[in-house]
């Protein structure tokens, strides 16, 4: 204390005396309740959205890898600790390495084409349209429309014997694709369903980011003489950044746990994805194992194991989106 003092009193600054403790003892009981609500209160207002995920998000979670670890099967009167035994049956089962390369097939073939094809149609929509407003929310239609509704249309337009999709392939000279029966082509159509219902969802988040980027980088950029392609990789899509981490790490949650598409596409919607499993995604196992076969301990696993490799994917989908646009931004 005596060298904070000397040292102001050197720089010519008339020292603040230290508050004593009866100085604050007569600070009105007012003033200190402001000081607590200024210190306090943002915590309160956000505290609801942390008590309903810990509720709904974060207890069901760390409830399943409780029950992950006991022989767990739907109206046992016993459930006994087995620890990871449920892991290591699932890490040689063939059933669930052949649906996590199935989940994986479809997820690459939805998403990577479903990202893209969102930008470029936000690019489009981002241009001088007549009825920009009407094409908008054209574009939305597919997502606030039944999911149920859409998986069922489009089985019948990928069905092997009156299909749509089949009835184009022969007028154009190609042969009929059983379309249910075939692994990749069975991935082929439930991509296409996925990309059919996200795409302009997507595309309106990156319109809304694109349209945030201030007028005078482009007109400063036009000044440069760079061209709207120069424009496009050089100032949009680093500034899109955070948006296509957002939308690829969305994507790529939603990609992994598909259900409803290979659900409904098949006849008579069975959990088996399609006579020999071509087209059973994780989730699907999951819920044949746990709702049908009664093993919830197996299932449990199974969240887990899927838990962990969506985390995974996710985290290396940002690092490559983040680097890449880096890239482009230098």
């Amino acid at each position: 204390m005596t060298t904070e003092l000397t040292v102001a009193r050197g720089r010519g600054v008339e020292p603040r005396p230290p508050r004593r403790a009866d100085e604050d003892a007569k600070v009105p009981w007012r003033h200190r309740l402001t000081r607590l609500d200024v210190k306090y209160s943002p915590y309160l207002f956000i505290a609801p959205f942390f008590v309903l995920f810990a509720i709904t998000g974060l207890f069901p979670l760390l409830y399943t890898a409780y029950v992950s670890l006991f022989d767990w099967e739907l109206g046992a009167d016993e459930t006994p600790f087995i620890g990871v035994e449920n892991y290591v049956t699932l890490a040689t089962d063939d059933q669930f390495w052949n649906a996590l390369v199935n989940t994986l097939s479809i997820f690459v073939l939805s998403s990577g084409p479903q990202v893209v094809v969102a930008v470029l149609l936000a690019v489009l929509l981002n241009t001088a349209l007549r009825a920009r407003t009407a094409w908008r929310m054209g574009v939305l239609l597919p997502y606030v429309a039944s999911l149920v509704a859409l998986t069922i249309i489009f089985g019948d337009l990928f069905g092997p014997q009156y299909g749509m999709i089949n009835n184009l392939l022969e007028f154009f000279g190609f042969d009929r694709i059983d379309w249910q029966a075939e692994r990749w082509w069975s991935h082929v159509a439930i991509a296409t369903m996925v990309n059919w219902r996200w795409t302009g969802y997507n595309a309106l988040i990156v319109l809304a980011a694109m349209q945030a980027i201030p007028r005078d980088v482009y007109e400063a950029a036009i000044v440069d003489g760079a061209s709207r392609v120069r424009q496009f990789f050089s100032i949009t899509l680093p500034l899109l950044r955070p948006t296509l981490i957002f939308v690829i790490v969305t994507s790529t949650i939603g990609g992994l746990q598909i259900f409803t598409e290979p659900k409904l596409f098949a006849p008579a919607g069975s959990s088996n994805g399609g006579a020999t499993n071509q087209y059973q995604t994780v989730v699907l196992y999951m819920y044949q194992s746990g709702f049908q076969s009664q093993d919830l301990g197996y299932a449990s696993a199974m969240a887990w194991v899927l838990f962990l490799i969506i985390i995974a994917i996710a985290g290396i989908n940002f690092l490559l989106t983040r680097r890449l646009a880096g890239t482009g931004e230098g």
